[in-house]
């Protein structure tokens, strides 16, 4: 009877020790990736829902224009006296200009 409590034992300690590797890599990787990944998504998504008319903005294939309307999903800006209309999605950067 001992010696299958000590086989058993042994067994574990080994399937411990051959997953424990896999664990420690897979939590480095979601802190190392994941976990930032998903911080830099959350800050664009504010920011992109923080558009308002008048701000500056930049879209991801470089149209610089100034924003004059904003829907639920789409924002139209205007760019060298043309009017483009985008989805959120598509700006890159905003820069909130002041009024004063």
């Amino acid at each position: 009877m001992y010696f299958l409590l000590e086989a058993s034992g042994s067994l574990m300690s080994q399937l411990l020790a051959s997953t424990l590797p896999f664990v420690v890599v897979l939590a480095v990787m979601y802190f190392m990736l994941i976990a930032p990944q998903k911080k830099r998504e959350k800050k664009m998504q504010d920011m992109r829902n923080s558009i308002e008319i008048g701000d500056g903005v930049t879209t991801a294939g470089g149209i610089v224009g100034r924003v004059v309307s904003v829907k639920e999903d789409t924002i139209v800006i205007e760019s060298a006296s043309s009017k483009i209309r985008l989805k959120r999605w598509a700006v890159s950067e905003v820069e909130k200009l002041n009024m004063d």
